[in-house]
């Protein structure tokens, strides 16, 4: 191996590293329901994909760090706290980019009916804050558990 090869996997390796600990961050912040941290973690423009679901209302385009934390606020706010639930079944991580895929489930307050389904996010982390945040999720679900 040369020298060169070396040196760029090093540089690799460690924007990985970075990535990871800002995921994991990213994860404590969101489990922990700390908005201000989050806020922190999101750059302060986000690539922000969502499939817009106009009879949920946590789903909304989004594109600052701020708008981005508030969905996490917006979310518990309409769904039962104790019914909530999301394992993480993989998580990749690529250099700046990473990938997390599991299953996720709740209960909506407002019409007591359930939702579950397995979820994709894909998240890119440049500087230390997150750029890009792609939710692709069961978004039937979630609408017939908002609709009365």
């Amino acid at each position: 191996m040369s020298d060169k090869s070396s040196v760029t996997r090093v540089s690799t390796d460690s924007v990985a590293e970075a990535t990871r600990s800002v995921v994991q961050e990213f994860l404590a912040a969101r489990l922990a329901g700390d908005t201000e941290r989050l806020v922190e973690i999101f750059a302060d423009e986000v690539d922000w994909l969502l499939a817009e679901n106009p009879v949920v209302p946590w789903i909304r385009p989004r594109s600052t760090g701020a708008e981005c934390a508030a969905q996490f606020t917006e979310l518990a706010e309409h769904t039962v706290p104790e019914d909530a639930r999301a394992s993480v079944d993989a998580f990749l991580v690529d250099g700046a980019d990473a990938v997390l895929m599991g299953h996720v489930s709740g209960t909506v307050r407002a019409t007591g009916k359930s939702f579950a389904g397995p979820f994709a996010l894909r998240l890119t982390v440049e500087d230390g804050r997150i750029t890009r945040h792609h939710l692709y999720e069961n978004s039937l679900s979630i609408a017939e558990a908002c609709t009365p």
